[in-house]
């Protein structure tokens, strides 16, 4: 990760604050992050900006978690035009139907589970990967896994702050 300053942070910076508030939203879809995050602009590096996204992300509430939360498909589902969960969720796109079909039953019940989404950093993980996180996530109790969703999130919104600091 870099510690300075890129053209991409300087225009973030920059943009006007229903913009930035915007982009945020693309990162993480809880407002009350995206309100943290924008409220500390500007940023002087990327270091920074993923200290407050990391702040912002430890204090958000269960029902902003939630929210966070409803802004992911699930895995192996990215939803048509979302590019973001696409490229996160490559490691699925040449899974086997053995196992697209393994990964929808065990989401269904995670989701039944937990009452969300299961929620994995899958940038860079493969479908089995993915099926065995699951598997070994299923029997958490709800508080633990409430905390390694909490850190799944601000794994993912790390990456993605990234992209949106790094294009320019």
């Amino acid at each position: 990760m870099t510690t300075s300053s890129t053209p991409g942070l300087a225009r973030f910076n920059t943009l006007a604050t229903g913009e930035a508030a915007a982009a945020l939203h693309e990162v993480c879809a809880s407002a009350a992050w995206g309100s943290s995050v924008l409220a500390q602009r500007p940023y002087a590096d990327t270091e920074t900006l993923f200290s407050a996204s990391d702040s912002a992300m430890a204090e958000l509430s269960a029902e902003d978690l939630a929210e966070a939360m409803a802004g992911h498909p699930p895995i192996g589902r990215p939803a048509p035009g979302d590019p973001a969960s696409a490229r996160e969720q490559r490691g699925m796109a040449g899974a086997s139907d053995e196992l697209r079909a393994e990964m929808l039953e065990l989401n269904l019940a995670y989701q039944e589970r937990f009452g969300h989404v299961f929620l994995i950093c899958a940038t860079g993980a493969t479908g089995e990967q993915m099926r065995d996180a699951v598997k070994a996530r299923i029997g958490n109790s709800p508080e633990q896994e409430r905390e390694i969703v909490r850190t799944e999130l601000g794994k993912i919104n790390r990456i993605r702050l990234t992209r949106l600091v790094e294009d320019s």
